[in-house]
């Protein structure tokens, strides 16, 4: 298709074809995925278990988070239609990425995750929607940016993160590895005293 990619940051005004992206398209291949509505990130997880969540609750409770710009990210857009998603805004918008006090740091972008549809992958959809992210995060004078990938994610749905050799190639370095293989990568995006 000869249609050029078109990344757009979600708004209000989009919401519309976030929330058709994630009813049809998002998790087309792996329906067990298909509640998440990328929520996951700004459910109260203290509160209720994840898994007790089903897709029409978590499709409501975005929808607030969105009109708020309590929720942010990016769609992709070939011929008008979203065809991916990144989730990424401030880190401390973003209470499941909120593990001690510095995580709150206001200068810190983060990338949350990003969803394809399956058509679309391996076309440069995420490094695309990464590259936007990382300028506007600039722009909007943030420090840092963090994202959250698998060292050894196996398969398509485990690197829903992102792709640890797509965060190094864009300059990201490994500050942080978990027990479990996850990893927190950084990039410095302006003096970190700015």
């Amino acid at each position: 298709m000869d249609d050029p990619l078109v990344i757009h940051p979600l708004d209000a005004g989009r919401l519309a074809d976030h929330l058709h992206f994630f009813d049809h398209d998002a998790f087309a291949d792996n329906p067990r995925w298909a509640s998440c509505y990328c929520h996951f990130l700004h459910a109260d997880h203290d509160a209720r278990d994840w898994n007790s969540r089903d897709a029409a609750e978590n499709r409501a409770a975005i929808i607030p988070l969105v009109e708020q710009r309590r929720y942010r990210g990016y769609l992709a857009y070939r011929g008008g239609k979203p065809i991916g998603w990144c989730h990424a805004g401030p880190k401390a918008l973003t209470p499941a990425l909120l593990d001690s006090p510095a995580d709150a740091d206001p200068r810190i972008g983060a990338i949350g995750c990003f969803v394809v549809a399956k058509p679309w992958r391996g076309q440069g959809v995420a490094r695309a929607l990464l590259a936007r992210a990382l300028a506007d995060f600039a722009a909007q004078g943030f420090a840092w940016a963090e994202a959250f990938p698998q060292r050894e994610a196996a398969g398509e749905a485990a690197n829903h993160w992102g792709p640890l050799t797509m965060y190094l190639a864009a300059g990201f370095e490994i500050v942080d590895e978990r027990p479990d293989g996850g990893l927190t990568v950084r990039k410095r995006l302006a003096e970190a005293g700015c």
